[in-house]
């Protein structure tokens, strides 16, 4: 008569698969956390990137004209009715995920620190910028300009 051996893992085996998958978490897992952050930072730049250009057509399209942004608080780009060719730009204003999804828009340049503001519009060069979570403008880390 045969009997049969019940076979199953050792004790020593089973740790050594558990520290195995332990050194291999300690590996992946850093690597995720800064996942979403950067996943902001690119959706913030592919933000700027679209509004940038259609503030570019609306300068085109209403005789080199750009409102001060900082005032007009996105009306003229997402409300066809206040600009001269009645056209919605924007289908709604922006809004900066390193800023829980702000849409306010604060006057400043390049150089700007401050908070309450998810864009900051430096009138004077006609261009936008995007603020991060410490309230400073959005900045290319390799090379420290703003984006």
């Amino acid at each position: 008569m045969r009997t049969q051996v019940k076979r199953a893992f050792t004790l020593i085996e089973i740790l050594i698969v558990v520290v195995i998958l332990g050194i291999l978490a300690a590996i992946v897992i850093p690597q995720f956390t800064n996942a979403s952050q950067e996943a902001a930072m690119s959706s913030a730049q592919s933000q700027l990137q679209t509004v940038r250009s259609q503030i570019e057509l609306y300068r085109i399209q209403n005789q080199c004209v750009i409102p001060n942004i900082a005032t007009a608080q996105w009306v003229n780009f997402t409300d066809p009715t206040q600009n001269s060719q009645n056209q919605r730009y924007l289908q709604q204003a922006p809004r900066n995920p390193l800023q829980n999804n702000d849409t306010t828009v604060a006057a400043g340049d390049a150089t700007f620190t401050g908070g309450g503001a998810g864009w900051v519009w430096d009138n004077a060069n006609q261009q936008l910028y995007a603020v991060d979570a410490a309230g400073a403008v959005l900045t290319d880390p390799n090379s420290g300009n703003p984006f």
